[in-house]
This record gives C-alpha cells, sequence and structure tokens, in this order.
C-alpha cells in the first residue's frame, strides 16, 4: 500500500491509500477519485516530500512522546506531546558533556572491572577509562570504593564504528 496526500479543485487536501502508482493513475483515469469533503472529482496528488527521519542521535528538536493511555481512532491524528523546552536543553548538555569526557577517555571494553581495580589499586596509571560490565560487577566495583558512574548515552565502542 501507498499514501498519496492528495488536493481537489476546491483546494481540500486529504490522504488517499492505493496498492500501487499504477493503481492511483487507474482510478485517476477512470474518474473513480472524489473528494471527501466536497465530492468534487478534480483530484491531483499534491506535492509532497517523502520523510526520512534523523538518526536519534541527529535529532535537534525535541522528540514526540506518544499518548500511551488510549490508542488514537482511524480518523484521528495520534495525540503527542513534547519535552519541555528546558528539559530537551538539559539533555543535550549531559550528551556534550558526556562527549567531551570520552575524548579524554580510553576505552578498555569488556575489561573495564579489571583494569578500573587495577587502576585503583595502583597496579596501572591513573587514567579515565571507560568499557563494559555487568550490573552485579558495578555493584561490586563500588562496594569496594573503586570510583565508577554509569554512562547516561549509549556508546559505540571503537570497533564497530563505520
Amino acid at each position: 500500500m501507498i499514501a498519496f496526500d492528495l488536493n481537489c479543485s476546491n483546494g481540500h487536501r486529504f490522504e488517499g491509500w492505493f496498492a500501487s502508482s499504477e493503481d492511483y493513475s487507474k482510478q485517476q483515469s477512470a474518474g473513480l477519485l472524489a473528494c471527501p469533503i466536497c465530492d468534487d472529482m478534480t483530484v491531483q496528488k499534491a506535492l509532497s516530500v517523502p520523510h526520512v527521519p534523523k538518526k536519534s542521535n541527529q535529532r535537534s528538536v525535541p522528540v514526540p512522546i506518544a499518548d500511551v493511555a488510549a490508542p488514537p481512532a482511524a480518523a484521528e491524528p495520534a495525540k503527542t506531546d513534547t519535552l519541555p523546552p528546558a528539559v530537551v536543553e538539559f539533555v543535550q548538555k549531559l550528551a556534550v558533556a558526556q562527549s567531551e569526557m570520552l575524548k579524554q577517555s580510553q576505552w578498555v571494553g569488556g575489561q573495564f572491572a579489571e583494569t578500573a581495580r587495577a587502576i585503583h589499586y595502583g597496579e596501572e596509571a591513573d587514567r579515565i577509562i571507560h568499557g563494559e560490565t555487568s550490573a552485579d560487577e558495578a555493584k561490586a566495583l563500588m562496594e569496594e570504593g573503586v570510583q565508577v558512574a554509569p554512562l547516561l548515552f549509549p556508546v559505540v565502542p571503537p570497533s564497530a564504528k563505520n
């Protein structure tokens, strides 16, 4: 199925669903299309731009939060709320701060717990590191007095970057 934005000659804009572009053309040439608002039979495709969403890490505007209390009726648009601008700004600042901190940090991958302990006990040079570990292992590190903190945003390991 494909959805097209359509216009009638009276300026009403509406959506039509078709099996294909060819199906739209056949219905239009056969005079089967009519405006659902005024029944005008002069219907054309409206100019539209395809929606290509940005990756989640490239969004610079508030991300809509779906209203999950009740699904919208078929004819109603989905209700959305956006995060308050102050919250968006705060989260963006946190993301920038984490990114800057990671530039000064060494990726140690799955060896995080072992490396953090070695640094804590003076067996390795003191430095800032980041990597992967389980929640239980992170808790054990904290109980030992090793200073660790979870990263607030996901980190792509260097080996997985393009």
